[in-house]
């Protein structure tokens, strides 16, 4: 149940993060946003405030935000159609109801002969009189049919109608905030854990191991390894895990300003691909330092970005397998290994996918944050908008490519860790 609620929370955390960073720039650059959605398939929880309906779907793998002008969105009346108008006091439509069951109060009927929902804002038809009236049409008034009301959107709130940076802001903002957050969540552990010392100073001991046999004690600070001076726990770090089984030479400052010196051989442990690297049993020293927390974050949001970067790079480059690679099966099984840790890892493995989540949708993928992204650049470069149908066209295509890899990892997780 841990393990539910964990990969629930983070893969949740995640998603809201990343569509939250493209509504709150879609709504400064003025764009309408009709749907916040978290999760994907039938909805189970939503609620509407303003022109945006916030909702919760059944399936936890994904999420979105729909952008007035995205797609067909729009409903285009045409002549001869029979409508309801709903109107205020000052004879501005409020309601297009597309249905003729009908309540409302102040209803006109009307045959549409003309309409602009877009610009102008107008419709234009013959009432029940057969006279040719022109309504004018409030920015705010829905179109209401069987039931459900959506906002009309007009052109200066679609997407499109905003310039390039605009839009590609909105887009890109989904990728950022998933490092903003991974920044934060390494805040909060370097605030509440604390930042590895740079100093070579040994916070504990573990028992029975190396470390406590050869007589090393809780808060030693190691100058000397084999005779070589040192100053940093990297460097004390490495002579240790390049010497599995070998004996090696510790030189220590006590608390008390006394040295000491003992011989300690470190154990070797095995790694997957069958290399050993030392260990002797001791904890690294933690600095409470707030600014020094504020570093760690900004760090190790960078050097975990290096890391994904280069590991996607082995993989385009055929050193690393797509059998390799895992989807949802696979992140909930690592999450099942991470519980167990306690929550430090927890909080490490959420920023680790957080930042795994931004770099992958900026892939220049079509379907991506990254393919949409690319479009942008060559509509800037060319001065003009790419042929909408041709776009859509290519990231249907995307979306499809992406499905069928989505399936093929899906399955290469049930068969490693079901069969």
């Amino acid at each position: 149940m841990e393990t539910v609620i964990a990969f629930i929370l983070i893969f949740g955390s995640l998603v809201f993060f990343h569509e939250l960073g493209h509504f709150i720039f879609a709504k400064r650059a003025g764009i309408m946003v009709r749907e916040f959605a978290i999760g994907m398939g039938p909805k189970i929880f939503y609620m509407t405030k303003g022109e945006t309906i916030y909702t919760l779907r059944l399936l936890p793998i994904g999420g979105y935000v729909r952008m007035a002008g995205e797609d067909t969105d729009t409903v285009e009346l045409q002549p001869g159609y029979r409508v309801a108008l709903v109107t205020n006091e000052d004879n501005i439509v409020e309601k297009i109801v597309l249905n003729q069951k009908t309540q409302y109060q102040n209803v006109v009927f009307l045959e549409v002969e003309r309409a602009d929902l877009e610009r102008e804002l107008w419709i234009e038809g013959y009432d029940e009189e057969d006279k040719l009236v022109r309504y004018e049409v409030s920015r705010t008034a829905t179109i209401v049919e069987n039931g459900t009301e959506q906002i009309i959107a007009p052109y200066d709130r679609q997407f499109n109608s905003k310039s390039v940076g605009a839009r590609a802001m909105a887009i890109f903002a989904g990728p950022l905030f998933n490092f903003i957050l991974a920044f934060f969540i390494f805040l909060v552990i370097g605030l509440i854990q604390g930042v590895p010392s740079e100093e070579p100073i040994i916070a504990s001991v573990v028992e029975d191991t190396p470390a406590s046999v050869a007589g090393i004690q809780d808060g030693d600070k190691v100058v000397k390894v084999n005779g070589s001076a040192i100053s940093t726990w990297e460097e004390l770090s490495e002579q240790i895990q390049t010497n599995p089984g070998s004996a090696i030479t510790l030189e220590v400052e006590r608390k008390d300003g006394t040295t000491a010196t003992a011989e300690v051989t470190p154990n070797a442990v095995e790694q997957s691909d069958g290399t050993k690297y030392g260990q002797i049993g001791i904890m690294r020293s933690m600095d409470s330092n707030p600014l020094k927390a504020v570093a760690y974050g900004a760090e190790e949001t960078y050097n975990m970005t290096v890391l994904i970067g280069k590991m996607l790079g082995k993989l385009v480059t055929g050193q690393f397998s797509i059998d390799d690679l895992s989807g949802p099966v696979g992140i909930y099984k690592a999450t099942e290994t991470v519980v167990t840790f306690g929550l430090y890892n927890i909080l490490y493995w959420a920023a680790m996918l957080s930042v795994n989540l931004g770099i992958m949708n900026l892939l220049p993928l079509p379907a991506l944050d990254g393919g949409r992204l690319l479009f942008f650049a060559f509509e800037a470069v060319r001065g003009k908008p790419m042929d909408r149908q041709k776009e859509g066209m290519v990231h249907f295509v995307g979306i499809v490519l992406l499905m069928i890899l989505m399936v093929v990892v899906t399955w290469n997780d049930i068969q490693r860790f079901f069969f």
